[in-house]
């Protein structure tokens, strides 16, 4: 066995949040909740496949369940005067109801804008199974991918790792191609990861992307400390 762990559950707590935020009352609701949160993503995932949408943040309160969607795509997700965002909730309210036919809660979808698609790990594994798809030659993909991320100001390092049957080839392998630094281990680093799927004639190849965007300081402020005389200048 390995000692991998994950890049975004290392950091809980530290630099990262939950993406589900809610509180169960009993073991049941507990139950229900985790239910419902899983189908949400699946289906939300299966259903903006190609809208670039990165990241889905579920938040609970008594009576309002709420939706957050970041995609670098808003308008591909909210459509014409908002027509396929308000579709989009309407099938997700039936979805959960499918799910939980108790929970009454009013659901509501947010949808936010990624500035810089560039610098979210989600985005540039879809870019890169974008490319993969159209049948484009996997080495460069991977160095036009990798300049393209590291054109970007925040961003300090970037790895990205393909494996399967690479080129159509008999038997499957690994390639991947980094640049800058990855920190791991550091908890203060702000790294993104992401994995994604290309679905070729000749099989699934799997994408890993790390993107490393500098690191995440407390805000230190200028305090007084008691019993201390300010200098003059």
């Amino acid at each position: 066995m390995t000692h991998t762990s994950h890049p975004y559950a290392h950091r809980l707590g530290i630099i990262r949040d939950w993406k589900s935020r809610w509180f169960a009352a009993d073991s049941k609701s507990y139950r229900e909740n985790i239910k419902v949160d899983e189908t949400i993503r699946r289906f939300l995932t299966k259903r903006l496949r190609g809208t670039y949408t990165s990241n889905i943040e579920i938040e609970r309160s008594a009576n309002e369940l709420r939706v957050v969607l970041h995609t670098a795509r808003p308008g591909l997700v909210i459509g014409r005067s908002g027509e396929n965002a308000e579709k989009l909730r309407k099938e997700l309210a039936t979805v959960v109801r499918t799910v939980a036919p108790a929970d009454r809660r009013t659901l509501k979808l947010d949808i936010i804008e990624i500035r810089q698609p560039e610098t979210d790990a989600a985005v540039v594994a879809y870019m890169v199974a974008e490319g993969l798809e159209k049948r484009m030659p996997f080495r460069r993909i991977l160095k036009q991918t990798v300049e393209k991320v590291m054109a970007a100001r925040e961003v300090q390092g970037v790895r990205i790792a393909v494996s399967g049957r690479l080129g159509g080839a008999e038997m499957s392998r690994k390639e991947e191609l980094k640049k800058g630094r990855i920190p791991l281990q550091t908890f203060r680093a702000d790294i993104d990861f992401a994995h994604e799927k290309a679905y070729l004639p000749y099989g699934v190849i799997g994408i890993k992307v790390w993107i490393y965007r500098g690191d995440i300081y407390e805000d230190k402020r200028a305090q007084v400390h008691f019993g201390e005389t300010p200098a003059r200048g």
